[in-house]
């Protein structure tokens, strides 16, 4: 579908992650199961640590919102993208799309930020463990969500700002199976740079600082390790931080491949791969 600018386009037409006949079932099979366990799971945690009083302290505080932005995040995305697999033409209106790429933003800068919460009670847990209780006050732990979410308002309206007056022409086939910035430049009849710039800097904000601040942590946190004497308490140390260095692995390295290019490429075919794994992996 043509059009001149972004109020005449009416829908996008969302292309999914392949054209093959055979591949449609069994992906969309395997994205339910995918998303049954993430709403499940996280359900479950939120459930469980609402009701069990004992798990009213600030780590738990953290994998309670953090179980919130994955269950939202995947129920933001994982829907669409299944119609995707059973559907001719899987389209999307112009106010969804926009609305699903706000709250897309939204959730991933909120998580980027709730995992650098984490990294740094994980820090104070192991290296200031007498300090704990005064250091990770209730007021502390609200003051650090309210930063959270306050980063996640950012990175949404910073990102909105930069779509919200882009002019589109050609035809309206999304090369994505949701609705995201870099394949939607690509319908975009002016010249991309500037947004791709900001696209740059922005992420850089969302990446880089939870990144500085997990590196720090955990900097502090092996340092407090190799004091250990004991190998069980090295190695309870470790396992206490080793399932959260997982998920920052994957969340941030996806996300830096998919986003930190330099401005004058759009890796689209290998960015969808990528996301799959901070859009449907990382919350299950």
């Amino acid at each position: 579908m043509a059009a001149k600018n972004s109020s005449s386009v009416t829908e996008f037409i969302l292309s999914g992650l392949t054209d093959q006949p055979g591949l449609q079932i069994p992906l969309f099979l395997l994205f339910l199961g995918f998303y049954v366990v993430t709403v499940v799971g996280n359900l479950g945690l939120i459930t469980l640590t609402g009701l069990n009083s004992h798990l009213h302290i600030p780590m738990y505080f953290f994998l309670f919102n953090l179980s919130f932005i994955d269950f939202s995040h995947s129920t933001t995305l994982t829907p669409k993208m299944r119609m995707s697999f059973v559907s001719k033409k899987n389209i999307i209106s112009y106010a969804g799309c926009m609305t699903q790429y706000f709250f897309f933003c939204f959730f991933v800068f909120s998580k980027s930020y709730i995992l650098s919460a984490m990294a740094y009670d994980c820090h104070v847990a192991i290296c200031n463990l007498l300090l704990y209780t005064v250091t990770m006050s209730p007021q502390m732990c609200l003051l650090l969500l309210l930063g959270v979410y306050g980063m996640g308002v950012f990175g949404a309206v910073t990102h909105m700002g930069n779509i919200t007056f882009m002019s589109f022409c050609g035809d309206n086939l999304v090369n994505h199976y949701m609705c995201d910035l870099l394949p939607l430049l690509e319908l975009s009849c002016n010249s991309t740079y500037i947004n791709l710039l900001v696209v740059f800097i922005i992420v850089t904000i969302g990446i880089g600082v939870p990144i500085v601040t997990i590196f720090i942590s955990y900097g502090f946190i092996l340092s407090s390790i190799l004091h250990i004497s004991s190998t069980e308490g090295r190695s309870k140390a470790f396992s206490t931080c080793s399932s959260h260095i997982i998920v920052v692995s994957l969340f941030f390295g996806s996300g830096a491949f998919m986003y930190l290019k330099p401005p004058s490429s759009l890796p689209l075919d290998q960015g969808n791969v990528s996301s799959i794994f901070y859009t449907a992996v990382m919350p299950m």
